[in-house]
């Protein structure tokens, strides 16, 4: 049978793990008049089409081990896979690309001695990067949306999202009730780079009086007179919201380390606990900041994360089957579709200012209705 390798690059995230099953699950049974394809589990990413011997595949349910990178994966394995969070072949940030380091020679290599007919690529932008340049070199790729940022170009829906909106959610809901009962302002502060999709919804989800994002810079005494307004109201405490990539009118970001990655980011992490001892000197308020971090990406899957993989699993297949490679599946006004994965490279979803954002008030929009 003609092969597909599947890999999970960049964080982890619930829903990973059902669109490798889905996968699997159509590839082995396509329907009618479709060849079935073996599918080869590619463990940490485009690390393991570096590092990986082509000449040793394990078996189904065998572990990988320290020196194992490729194994098949049958429907039996990967039946239960998509209730778990994570995922089960491992991640990376490596990019064979990087101009320091470039190993895309030994991609290309792997790829044709392991014999893959296509290789499907789960990540966000900078996973797809690879995917696309790969494509570009005439291999067969096929890109599936991840990235609880919500930021991806040419579709509505990445993978894991709804389910961090949702932690998010709850971790508020508990914070809610010790800040109440000791009197204090929280600062959590949740990811969020470039786009600040995850903290407006899961901050209008959690009732947070404030939400600060990447797409709009705030003004600190601003951020300051509302706390403090508040209190004056008679409310005991205020949750504030913040992504690690916004900062203040005339500012930059908060750095959490100092280098690059192998994609060239800066490490962002740390505004919250700036915004709170801000917070604190100015109001006089007991204010204490958490950062939710990488609880965000934990967890099992939501129901609309576990059909969302499923079809984006499908569709994955449905394009290889078809022989639509160089595409990554999208969600684009409410139908299923694919995009060139040229396409969406260098470009983000920001979101829309002018239309979400109270920036007076710094929270969700009150206006939804045209009046």
């Amino acid at each position: 049978m003609k092969k597909v390798g599947i890999l999970t690059g960049g964080g982890d995230c619930p829903g990973l793990n059902g669109v490798i099953k889905w996968l699997v699950k159509t590839c082995e049974d396509p329907g009618p008049n479709e060849v079935p394809y073996d599918v080869i589990g590619i463990r940490d990413g485009w690390k393991g089409l570096v590092r990986g011997d082509p000449d040793r595949i394990l078996p189904p349910f065998a572990d990988f081990g320290e020196e194992g990178y490729f194994k098949h994966l049958n429907s039996a394995e990967v039946r239960p896979w998509d209730r778990q969070g994570g995922t089960r072949l491992g991640t990376s940030r490596t990019n064979p690309f990087n101009p320091k380091n470039d190993r895309s020679d030994v991609v290309m290599r792997n790829i044709e001695r392991l014999g893959l007919h296509a290789v499907v690529a789960i990540g966000g932008e900078d996973t797809l990067s690879v995917a696309a340049n790969l494509a570009a070199r005439n291999i067969p790729t096929v890109g599936v949306p991840k990235t609880i940022d919500r930021d991806l170009a040419g579709t509505e829906y990445s993978i894991g999202f709804e389910t961090a909106v949702n932690v998010i959610t709850e971790e508020v809901d508990r914070l809610r009730t010790t800040a109440g009962s000791h009197s204090r302002t929280f600062v959590v502060e949740t990811m969020g780079r470039h786009a600040g999709h995850l903290a407006l919804q899961g901050g209008m989800s959690a009732g947070a009086y404030v939400i600060l994002i990447p797409e709009y810079d705030y003004d600190v005494e601003q951020v300051c007179s509302l706390v403090a307004r508040r209190r004056k109201s008679g409310v005991r405490y205020s949750i504030v919201i913040i992504a690690e990539g916004a900062k203040p009118s005339g500012g930059d970001v908060v750095q959490r380390t100092s280098g690059l990655d192998d994609f060239g980011h800066v490490n962002l992490g740390g505004v919250g606990e700036v915004l709170a001892q801000q917070i604190a000197k100015s109001t006089g308020l007991e204010t204490r900041a958490v950062v939710l971090s990488h609880l965000q990406r934990g967890g099992t899957p939501c129901a609309y994360d576990r059909r969302m993989a499923r079809n984006f699993g499908i569709c994955a297949a449905n394009l290889i089957h078809s022989g639509r490679t160089g595409r990554m599946v999208s969600f684009l006004d409410g139908k299923y579709t694919s995009v060139p994965l040229n396409e969406i490279i260098g470009k983000l979803t920001l979101g829309d200012v002018e239309r979400e954002y109270d920036t007076v008030l710094y929270n969700g929009k009150r206006t939804i209705l045209p009046l």
